[in-house]
């Protein structure tokens, strides 16, 4: 198993900075090109929220981000120094009165990509989301 531990910038340049390693982990893990993309994308939405709604771009705080790889999969940790988030206060984006609402699709997204997703306390302050994502047939 290879870890990887990162800590970036609460800016919207650490967003890219996060998918960028995440999919070149991905790569490294065996997973297509598809996979790595999705991977991507699930990880540049939980890092926008991050910085976004986590840290609300405050410059004294952090972006936290993790990744183990192995042989059967990925599992990324982003965490960020804000004051908590409980997901079952998420408006259902599918609800009719959300369906054009500009925000609340990100965690619809990330669930649709990952195999796993758990969001949780972070030790110590903020949000920590866990991704997992397994090689099929692994």
């Amino acid at each position: 198993m290879e870890k990887l531990q990162t800590t970036l910038e609460t800016t919207l340049q650490a967003v890219d900075q996060a998918e960028e390693i995440v999919m070149a982990e991905a790569a490294k893990a065996g997973f297509d090109e598809d996979d790595q993309h999705s991977i991507g994308m699930a990880v540049r939405e939980c890092t926008v929220n991050a910085v976004v709604h986590g840290n609300r771009y405050n410059k004294n705080k952090k972006v936290h981000l993790d990744i183990e790889r192995s042989q059967t999969g990925i599992t990324v940790l982003i965490g960020d120094e804000g004051e908590g988030f409980d997901v079952n206060k998420i408006a259902d984006p599918l609800a009719p009165e959300n369906l054009l609402k500009q925000s609340g699709r990100g965690i619809l997204i990330i669930r649709a990509f990952m195999d796993e997703f758990d969001m949780h306390p972070r030790p110590g302050g903020g949000t920590e989301v866990r991704l997992v994502k397994n090689r099929i047939g692994e």
